[in-house]
């Protein structure tokens, strides 16, 4: 039996609220992302070590994140690099992104045609955006969170993705959530640089739960 709350339309758009964010003090880049959308996480969040970070969401274009992750790495800005992918498509103002680069230097877009309330908020390394949300002290209360969590990137992504819940959210409701933080030779064993890698497809509390795995995750591998 599918779960009351498990959308299968796939034509609708990844209303959504994400936040990118880069920390200078452990060079990892990373995404935390919650959506009304079954498996949020393997649309919205892209992220490579040493390069940058990119949510790609609203009427979600799924290249702007290998394209633009490729233009970041030949040293394009995170502006240059948006500026690029926007020019390329005809439906731009359907998309909504948010990029952080190599310096920790962030951009965001948001098209004409998101549905409300979309927008963005952006602060030192870091930019939150959303469309379809209750409204714009969603984002708001993201960026606050981000800078008031102290500890690793992880900490401050979750955590903003809990206080723009508190504020509303995606005015649909829940349904997924996803963590990707990226470090050079982070990964298990070193073997690569995916330094956590958490996704919750289908649940009615998909925040509350990416926590429990990320408490989980930190006493498997312990910093």
């Amino acid at each position: 039996m599918i779960p009351k709350h498990f959308s299968t339309n796939l034509t609708v758009p990844i209303s959504t609220f994400s936040i990118v964010g880069y920390d200078p003090n452990n060079n990892d880049f990373g995404v935390a992302v919650q959506s009304k959308f079954f498996a949020v996480g393997a649309v919205v969040p892209w992220a490579e070590a040493g390069v940058g970070a990119i949510a790609t969401q609203a009427w979600a274009n799924t290249t702007y994140g290998p394209r633009g992750l490729e233009l970041l790495k030949i040293g394009l800005t995170a502006q240059q690099t948006l500026d690029h992918l926007l020019r390329d498509d005809d439906d731009r103002e359907s998309r909504q992104v948010g990029i952080v680069d190599a310096n920790g230097t962030v951009t965001n877009y948001t098209g004409k045609k998101c549905n409300d309330w979309a927008g963005a908020f952006s602060g030192q390394h870091y930019t939150a955006q959303g469309n379809i949300l209750a409204g714009e002290e969603v984002v708001e209360a993201m960026g606050k969170a981000y800078d008031a969590t102290k500890g690793e990137l992880a900490d401050k992504l979750t955590a903003a993705l809990a206080a723009g819940q508190e504020k509303g959210g995606d005015k649909r409701g829940q349904q997924s959530a996803a963590l990707l933080v990226v470090r050079k030779n982070g990964g298990y064993s070193g073997f690569n640089d995916r330094y956590i890698d958490l996704r919750v497809d289908d649940a009615e509390k998909p925040i509350q739960e990416l926590q429990r795995l990320l408490d989980i995750h930190k006493k498997f591998f312990p910093r």
